[in-house]
């Protein structure tokens, strides 16, 4: 496309090409093409959806109580998002208000996934990208306790500790069999962790792997199983309650959850904050990289009440333009979706549509693969480009994080200033690659404070003898309207999450989802603008081209989900990443 013009910088795709296809650590199939110029900085970025899968499709002419089921399927790392905003879409039509019980139970998994989500994105999808993991092996084994010690009170904090997990480390590289740590760019110029450092994450690494295993039972206990819960209904839930039945949700139960989430605080402050800090510290300089489009959407999460005017624990808005001074209330029907350069199709003359009166109509007119590079100039993506009143915007944790302190959330200014004051840099740091990450940590550190608070509400409930888990009234789809349209919001790990509903004569005529992913890694709009993902990485250095840890270290901080989480193998089943640099 050449040079042009776009919200604020200069889009050169001439220079020299990086291509990373796939892009691995992340859920689903992802390419990324960047062109440096002479000093190798970032001057264009290209993002793609690689691959399609057509749910919106599949769902039409289906039963909508059904459609949880089907949706939840989009994913199986973000599992059950999908299906709790299926039934708020097919609730908000029918006009169905669920049991209390049922609403809780609906936000102890939510938050129960958000914490675990956070956590294992930290530890095993983007700490590698700043923790070298060879390195570790040079470590000394006393020195590095005495740094564990130092910024927290964490009981496997000794120096037999982490001496065993480094001659656990030695093992897998001297036989070069390094398993998950294996294809890292170990020993590159951009990482700046001490050898102790790295040493205690890589224990960490290992740590959060057996923690995460533990902590969502939760979900096993609330949804039957995890991934893709089982319990969701609309109306409610499928979760019986009763405190005399050792089959349904009793008050051993409520010790369990309790127990549960009590581990989880505890890893938490004591684990995953403290590093979170002690890595920022060293990378600092990330704090002026990674900025993106400077726009940011909530829909808001957690309702304290039942009904749509219900006020949320973490507030919804749109903040336009990095301005914190201003959070404007949210209009979803500012909302479309542009597909100028994604392999789909609208009606001539079409430019977007809003999702309720969305269209999925695939049309692949890309190059067959394998190919060298993408022509931006023509449609690149499966992904469409949603637009908020026209403007791209950046969806997740730290958008969730900026709406909530300027909005004035007293736990959020906390513990955001708090994170500010340890790192030594201003409020300005947050609009960055290392904002999103220290985001992520505050919002888990927040909502695992939250979550005992809808497990002792379930408990009081039960001890008043309230055991009602679903509404019945309006199953029956011969209660129903012949004609009804509903939208469903939710604002899940990686932000938020949107699904639209047209339900005629008791069928699916039309479902529309747009994903937080979508928002964040869409191609250009009609308009030419750059989405998130691309706009963030321009202006990016890279030190070694031929291994471009800088590209992954902002695309990993949106943490993508592309879509179901599917590794690239040869045939001896070797992982397979190629960088390609022309």
């Amino acid at each position: 496309m050449g040079a042009y013009e776009t919200q604020g910088f200069k889009l050169d795709d001439s220079g020299k090409r990086i291509v990373v296809d796939p892009v691995t650590r992340i859920e689903g199939h992802m390419r990324c093409e960047v062109n440096l110029d002479k000093n190798n900085v970032i001057r264009n970025a290209v993002s793609t959806g690689t691959m399609w899968r057509g749910l919106e499709v599949i769902l039409k002419g289906r039963d909508p109580r059904d459609a949880w089921a089907f949706v939840e399927r989009i994913c199986g790392v973000c599992t059950g998002c999908h299906a709790l905003t299926s039934v708020r879409a097919v609730e908000d039509a029918l006009g169905i208000k669920i049991p209390r019980n049922a609403h809780l139970i609906r936000e102890m998994m939510a938050k129960t996934l958000q914490v675990h989500d956070h956590a294992v994105h930290f530890y095993h999808l983007h700490a590698l990208d700043w923790v070298d993991v060879v390195s570790a092996l040079t470590a000394d084994p006393t020195a590095t306790a005495s740094l564990a010690q130092s910024i927290s009170d964490w009981h496997d904090s000794s120096p037999t500790y982490f001496k065993g997990i480094q001659s656990r480390l030695k093992v897998f590289v001297e036989r070069g069999q390094l398993g998950p740590f294996a294809n890292g760019y170990w020993g590159h110029p951009a990482y700046k962790l001490p050898p102790e450092a790295n040493l205690m994450a890589v224990a960490h690494y290992l740590a959060a792997l057996d923690w995460q295993r533990e902590f969502i039972k939760l979900h096993a206990i609330l949804g039957g199983k995890n991934p893709h819960l089982q319990s969701f209904l609309v109306g409610g839930m499928a979760t019986p309650i009763d405190p005399d039945s050792q089959a349904a949700l009793n008050i051993d139960t409520i010790a369990a959850l309790e127990k549960l989430i009590e581990g989880a605080r505890a890893f938490v402050r004591q684990v995953y904050l403290p590093d979170l800090l002690a890595v920022a510290s060293f990378y600092k300089d990330w704090a002026g990289h990674g900025a993106g489009v400077g726009n940011y959407l909530v829909y808001g999460e957690y309702p304290l009440t039942e009904g749509k005017a219900a006020p949320k624990f973490l507030p919804g808005g749109v903040i336009r333009n990095r301005n914190l001074a201003h959070v404007e209330p949210l209009d979803a029907e500012k909302i479309t979706e542009h597909v100028q350069h994604s392999w789909y199709a609208y009606d001539r003359d079409v430019k977007a549509l809003h999702p309720s009166r969305g269209e999925t109509r695939p049309t692949y007119t890309g190059p067959q693969p394998p190919y060298q590079r993408l022509d931006t100039s023509a449609k690149y993506s499966w992904l469409k480009s949603p637009r908020y009143d026209g403007l791209p915007m950046e969806v997740g944790p730290l958008a969730r994080m900026l709406v909530a302190y300027a909005s004035g959330h007293d736990q959020v200014k906390a513990l955001v200033d708090g994170a500010l004051g340890k790192l030594a840099v201003g409020p300005e740091a947050l609009f960055s690659t290392l904002g999103r990450v220290a985001a992520r940590g505050i919002e888990t550190a927040l909502l695992v404070d939250k979550l005992g608070d809808w497990v002792d509400e379930l408990a009081a409930n039960m001890g008043r003898g309230e055991l009602r888990i679903h509404d019945n009234d309006t199953w029956d789809p011969a209660r129903w309207p012949k004609f009804a349209v509903g939208a469903g919001f939710h604002e899940a790990p990686r932000g938020a999450l949107g699904h639209w509903v047209r339900i005629a004569h008791a069928k699916i005529e039309r479902y529309q989802c747009i994903v937080p992913s979508t928002w964040n890694a869409g191609p250009r709009d009609a308009n030419e603008v750059a989405g998130p993902y691309e706009a963030a990485l321009v202006g990016t250095p890279i030190a070694d081209p031929e291994r471009p840890v800088e590209i992954l270290r902002t695309v990993h901080s949106f943490d993508p989900c592309m879509a179901c989480g599917v590794h690239v193998v040869d045939p001896t089943g070797r992982e397979v990443t190629r960088v390609t640099v022309r």
